[in-house]
């Protein structure tokens, strides 16, 4: 109620400085003018629906707009860090604002980066581009084991809970999702009414809390969960084994956060604090991963089901890799987060020192699944610091068969960075509970936003690849994607990175992976 007091001062100031250059001297509109300027100016922040920061800050955060006209370096330095402290890049954060507002992101003189740089990434363009289609294709997604498959975009709302996020933000992402038609990942916070209600295609995230589908003393629910599954708007389930932010440990809902909707839709106490048991409690082993894999489909009625992680040990991935064989059972897909991606608050050692960036990664868990010739029965997805079209055909061609965004979706709701989520002081709406600052999220405004923003990337993707001559992602490999090494040398990832053929662990594992083969055991988590 703050911001309505400060305004209603500003009109009462403005009123009385107007009567006092009426009635007593017209000096007094020296004062009076600037007065109802303000006045006029904080009336209209609070009541307009394109800027979060005006809405819970009228007339004061005009200065963060300022500061972006006269040196956007400046703005993006103070207000817009990364959740992890380092910048992200700015170019990229300008894109995604420019796509989410409909404005073109092309710009004049050419590219700021140091392409001299070792490590710079370049992908090959050719000397026959071809057309660029006029639908953007879709990934079916759904193993032999799949009755009801679901057709993927190539770019989705990748997990953030409802509770870490605002009511207003939900919304927002699953109406965006519903009308550009492509797919929100819940997160682990489980299924809400604003989940739900907008219509968007659900990737029902399943964590090591079991929220939405949990016992009174924290253990799966197969009751609630098959009753929830069979909702028409949850197209897949996955279950996070780990997420990139901070691999090995459970996540953390500050009690100020869980008000009685929370704690009714994660089935927890009201106001205390939530912590995610590091661990699952359902299997203890690869086959026994691969099995409730297998139950849980069973439950959704055919639906497709993975799982998420952020890889570290290549021993432990083959020893699912091995369960799988030897059961005859894999997921639909298998969603890879890198280390450097992740949207919630972590600590910092877990985010610099813990888990396999996504490149390497996603790499690992593409050759791990051919090399057992199991690749073309699972679908991957790549999640972690995709924001532009580029960043989706990279992927792409290291292996991935569709990628999902946290962050760029969160640029296009409306978020700065401020990095006050877990205070539950967001100043734009988008991860508070309070709901005079979630008020500052207009659902409509943004909810366009997301769609724009989406749907401007995938055809940026899709340019991208009729200039490289590729009409389909399938086309798209690591020979074309190439990395300087030093100066007038690139290679190309087929040359960096051991990319193995299908079925050739099986038959006769190469030297660099055989102790990892060997040591990997399907009835134990071994490293």
């Amino acid at each position: 109620m703050t911001r309505f007091a400060t305004v209603g001062l500003l009109v009462v100031g403005a009123v009385g400085g107007v009567l006092l250059a009426l009635l007593v001297s017209p000096w007094w509109w020296l004062l009076a003018a600037p007065l109802v300027a303000v006045a006029l100016t904080g009336a209209y922040d609070l009541v307009q629906r394109r800027h979060n920061v005006l809405r819970n800050y009228p007339v004061l955060g005009h200065l963060r707009y300022l500061m972006e006209a006269v040196r956007p370096e400046l703005q993006q330095y103070f207000v817009e860090r990364n959740y992890d402290g380092r910048p992200f890049d700015r170019d990229t954060r300008s894109i995604v604002y420019e796509r989410a507002k409909g404005v073109s992101a092309e710009e004049p003189f050419g590219s700021e980066r140091d392409m001299d740089q070792r490590g710079y990434e370049l992908l090959v363009p050719s000397m026959a581009p071809v057309d660029v289609p006029h639908e953007p294709p879709r990934v079916r997604v759904g193993g032999p084991d799949c009755t009801r498959p679901y057709d993927m975009a190539l770019l989705n709302v990748s997990a953030m809970s409802f509770g870490s996020l605002s009511a207003n933000a939900v919304l927002a992402l699953n109406t965006g999702a519903a009308r550009g038609g492509f797919a929100h990942d819940t997160g682990e916070g489980g299924l809400s009414e604003y989940h739900l209600g907008p219509g968007g295609d659900l990737v029902w995230e399943i964590g090591t809390g079991y929220f939405g589908c949990r016992t009174g003393d924290g253990d799966f629910d197969a009751e609630q969960f098959a009753e929830k599954a069979a909702h028409p708007a949850v197209r897949c389930v996955s279950l996070k084994l780990s997420q990139g932010a901070k691999p090995g440990i459970g996540g953390v809902l500050p009690g100020s956060k869980v008000n009685s909707e929370i704690a009714s839709v994660r089935g927890v106490p009201e106001g205390e604090t939530v912590v995610s048991p590091p661990y699952h409690r359902v299997f203890s082993t690869p086959r026994e991963l691969v099995l409730f894999l297998a139950r849980m489909r069973e439950l959704t009625d055919g639906k497709p089901v993975g799982f998420k992680l952020c890889p570290g040990s290549r021993t432990q991935f083959l020893a699912v890799c091995k369960a799988m064989a030897a059961e005859g059972i894999t997921p639909d897909f298998i969603v890879v987060d890198g280390a450097e991606g992740g949207t919630g608050a972590a600590p910092l050692e877990f985010a610099d020192h813990l888990g396999l960036p996504l490149t390497d990664g996603l790499i690992t868990v593409h050759d791990a699944l051919t090399g057992t010739g199991l690749r073309d029965r699972v679908r991957i997805g790549a999640s972690g610091k995709v924001a532009t079209g580029a960043d989706i055909v990279k992927r792409l061609a290291m292996g991935a068969d569709y990628t999902n965004a946290a962050r760029a979706m969160m640029f296009a709701v409306g978020c700065i960075q401020a990095q006050r989520c877990h205070t539950n002081r967001c100043p734009t709406g988008v991860t508070t509970q309070d709901p005079r600052r979630a008020r500052a999220l207009d659902v409509a405004d943004k909810s366009a936003r997301v769609t724009r923003y989406q749907q401007a990337t995938v055809q940026s993707a899709l340019r991208i690849m009729a200039a490289m001559g590729v009409h389909d992602p399938a086309q798209l490999g690591p020979h074309l994607l190439r990395r300087r090494e030093d100066r007038g040398h690139f290679r190309s990832y087929a040359e960096l990175y051991e990319w193995l053929s299908p079925g050739q662990l099986l038959a006769e594992p190469p030297e660099s992976w055989a102790a990892d083969w060997r040591a990997a055991d399907p009835d134990a988590f071994t490293l």
